[in-house]
């Protein structure tokens, strides 16, 4: 099979792999489907609390759509109904933790936008190299990075496509950190099974809450931040968090 999706469960931390790496896990058309179908299953799964997102091997995180793929599609009807893969990260209600390498371009780089959090082995490069071959991209890179780094920082990746290496992706708050090669997985590994150990009410209240404020006017983000914090109350999380500090312990959710 030329190229696949890697779905394994553990501990309440899904890992995610796009593996494709002779190919530096460019996504064929088939990939995108099955890599949608993983984020589903993935949502439906209650023990599954946070998502660790990689690639296959060590050259590259994702470098995009197979551009032999894209010329494949018969008609722009057929293209603009295709399985927009970097949406189906993006739409993830848990947290996704994405862990960085080598090429992270295009398709790859609007993936690791959609995640939460993002650590970088040192030597990735992150770009989006579309407006060069002649087209823009369609997974979110237009809308997210300039709410993300500013208007004019935004206009620069996109309007010259050249990638950033992982420290300046790091300066410009793209990415959480940057660690070496050998540490990527263990930091990223280690992080999820954090994450996973809160609450997953709150965890998915914090996610919701940080995303509504990137579209909503103030007051309407602190109205649903409240609401959120009311859920988490309602469904008795915070019960277990209390009587864990009083009693100088770590809390369990079981949830």
């Amino acid at each position: 099979m030329d190229g696949a999706i890697g779905l394994t469960v553990a501990e309440n931390v899904a890992e995610l792999v796009v593996d494709r790496p002779a190919k530096h896990n460019a996504v064929t058309p088939a990939m995108a489907k099955a890599l949608a179908e993983a984020c589903r299953t993935i949502d439906a799964d209650a023990a599954v609390r946070v998502v660790l997102l990689r690639g296959a091997g060590e050259r590259a995180f994702c470098a995009g759509s197979d551009l032999n793929a894209l010329a494949t599609y018969p008609t722009a009807w057929d293209f603009r109904n295709r399985v927009e893969y970097a949406t189906a990260i993006r739409n993830l209600r848990k947290p996704v933790v994405a862990a960085l390498q080598g090429w992270t371009l295009g398709g790859g780089a609007e993936m690791a936008l959609g995640a939460d959090i993002r650590i970088a082995a040192q030597g990735m490069r992150l770009g989006f190299p579309e407006v060069t071959r002649g087209w823009v991209g369609g997974g979110g890179a237009s809308q997210l990075l300039p709410r993300m780094i500013g208007t004019a920082r935004a206009m620069r990746l996109l309007m010259i496509g050249d990638p950033i290496e992982a420290e300046e992706a790091a300066s410009l708050g793209l990415v959480d950190r940057v660690v070496p090669q050998a540490d990527l997985l263990p930091a990223a590994r280690a992080l999820a099974a954090r994450i996973a150990g809160f609450s997953p009410v709150a965890v998915q209240a914090v996610k919701a809450s940080v995303r509504m404020a990137m579209e909503a006017p103030l007051t309407a983000g602190l109205a649903y931040e409240n609401e959120m914090n009311v859920l988490c109350f309602a469904a008795g999380d915070h019960l277990e968090g209390i009587r864990a500090f009083a009693e100088k312990r770590t809390a369990s959710f079981s949830r």
